[in-house]
């Protein structure tokens, strides 16, 4: 179910009357979901941020970030915040969340005063606001939105501590359930989504399932997510309502504010969507694992060098490929995984992307394995998916000691996936292709067309078929994915 709902605690602040006849919000959930006396916030602040994942992701366009108690969240906030730029002077700042409390079409954006916390004033930029709810029907000022609303609340002390220069935020609360009238909303907000703002999501995820349950739940919703698909996010949405989850209410309580930005990017070029940090209310000592609120940190990048956003230079290759190679040798002839020293890895390496590692044997294929989602730093996909080459492609039995020497290791490392509308903006030879159709789904790494001499036809029936299991037709009425891989192997260093 994809409902509206409350959480938490509601306080009883509400509009006071400031000068010129502006009326600034104040906080309604302040010593609730987080200490209302400035020093103990800020104290707050700078033990969520020192525990917090640091920043990951550059280019950095959008986050996705929880909205409930601190206690429970914050940390996963935290890391969130850092994944923006503290020294940069971002235009605007829009904090885009989805209403608990009232049900309206459209959405509220507040333009009548600034908002307060108990770190000072967050100035809104009153300009821009008024300017988007007289160019949009779809934008209007409704006070009840934001009077009881902890979404965005909750973001402006993280705003406060993190940033280093002054800013300005459109706060736009969603009243809808209507997945047109959210296309609508994205429609209008596209021409500001850029590098020069900011988008902050607010939303948490699963709300009520068990501890178990949560982190299946959360982690097929962030997969999902990773897409850049609004189709793929809806279809998993509901495929979690009909597993009959106990107590699981929502897969995600802003689903609205998600959809809207997946809307936003999801033809964008070089869209690039970061996991960062995972957790539920069920991690903290006082939280009870029998039913939990889940959390996810996300990163929304645009590459701005290209396609692909990766330039590894022959070091990282080389460095890669050793790693492969070393994991494959520890682990077959041991059974033990090897520790990587990391510390003068280049940038590149340390960046999340998704990668294939492939192992050939006198020209033959022996294995390929890997995955499109930038999870965890390079240099580890790249040690996980040699060991899975290795071991787990099903269609082929364990590499043995005796064969190592012979095997030869290629790595694909793999640009953003972007959906198409058309097959004719596939390039053979250039893009993989990612079929799916349900929840059934299958990839070609770019190199598999020169490899076999298919044409596009050929190309996409055997994934459709063959990877996929749709039949050879499937691919005619199934989501199709492009990307870019940048290849290399062992032979180009030998």
């Amino acid at each position: 179910m994809m409902l509206l709902f409350s959480i938490h605690f509601w306080g009883n602040g509400q509009a006071n009357q400031g000068n010129q006849g502006l009326q600034d919000r104040q906080p309604c959930v302040a010593d609730r979901f987080y200490p209302s006396d400035p020093s103990e916030l800020k104290k707050e602040l700078a033990a969520l941020f020192a525990n917090a994942k640091p920043k990951s992701a550059e280019n950095v366009l959008a986050i996705v970030t929880p909205h409930a108690g601190y206690v429970f969240s914050g940390q996963v906030a935290a890391s969130a915040f850092n994944q923006i730029d503290p020294e940069k002077k971002y235009e605007h700042i829009f904090l885009i969340g989805s209403s608990h409390r009232t049900h309206f079409e459209g959405a509220s954006i507040y333009n009548v005063g600034n908002y307060i916390s108990p770190l000072g004033t967050v100035k809104v930029d009153m300009e821009l606001a008024s300017k988007l709810i007289s160019g949009n029907k779809v934008f209007t000022f409704n006070k009840n939105a934001d009077i009881y609303e902890h979404s965005l609340e909750v973001q402006l002390p993280f705003l406060q501590y993190k940033m280093k220069t002054d800013f300005k935020i459109v706060p736009i609360v969603l009243g809808t359930q209507s997945k047109a009238t959210v296309a609508k909303i994205a429609e209008a907000l596209k021409p500001y989504f850029n590098s020069k703002n900011v988008f902050i999501i607010s939303s948490d995820f699963s709300h009520y399932p068990p501890y178990k349950n949560a982190i299946d739940v959360d982690k097929a919703t962030e997969e999902a997510i990773i897409l850049n698909s609004p189709e793929a996010f809806l279809n998993i949405l509901e495929k979690n309502d009909e597993k009959g989850i106990s107590n699981l209410a929502t897969s995600m309580c802003g689903w609205t504010s998600m959809l809207t930005v997946l809307n936003i990017t999801k033809d964008m070029p070089g869209i690039k969507i970061i996991p960062v940090e995972y957790r539920n209310s069920g991690d903290v000592a006082m939280g009870d694992k029998s039913q939990v609120v889940g959390y996810w940190a996300i990163a929304i990048t645009q590459n701005s060098g290209g396609e692909s956003g990766f330039n590894l230079s022959g070091e990282d290759k080389r460095t890669l490929l050793q790693i492969a190679r070393q994991t494959i040798e520890k682990f077959i002839n041991e059974g033990k995984v090897p520790c990587i020293e990391a510390s003068k890895f280049s940038e590149t390496l340390m960046t999340p992307a998704g990668a294939f590692v492939t192992l050939h044997e006198n020209n033959e294929l022996r294995g390929c394995i890997g995955t499109f989602k930038p999870d965890k730093p390079l240099y580890l996909l790249v040690q996980e998916m040699a060991i899975s080459a290795a071991i787990k492609d099903y269609r082929f039995s364990k590499v043995t000691p005796s064969e190592i020497k012979k095997i030869e290791i290629e790595i694909s490392v793999l640009s953003p996936m972007k959906k198409i509308n058309s097959t004719d903006e596939i390039k053979l030879g250039k893009h993989g292709i990612y079929i799916k159709k349900g929840m059934n789904g299958g990839t070609f790494l770019p190199q598999v067309a020169i490899e076999t001499g298919w044409n596009l036809e050929q190309f996409l029936g055997h994934c459709a078929r063959d990877k996929a299991g749709i039949g050879w037709d499937g691919w005619k009425d199934a989501e199709i994915f492009t990307y870019e891989a940048l290849v290399f192997d062992e032979e180009e260093f030998e």
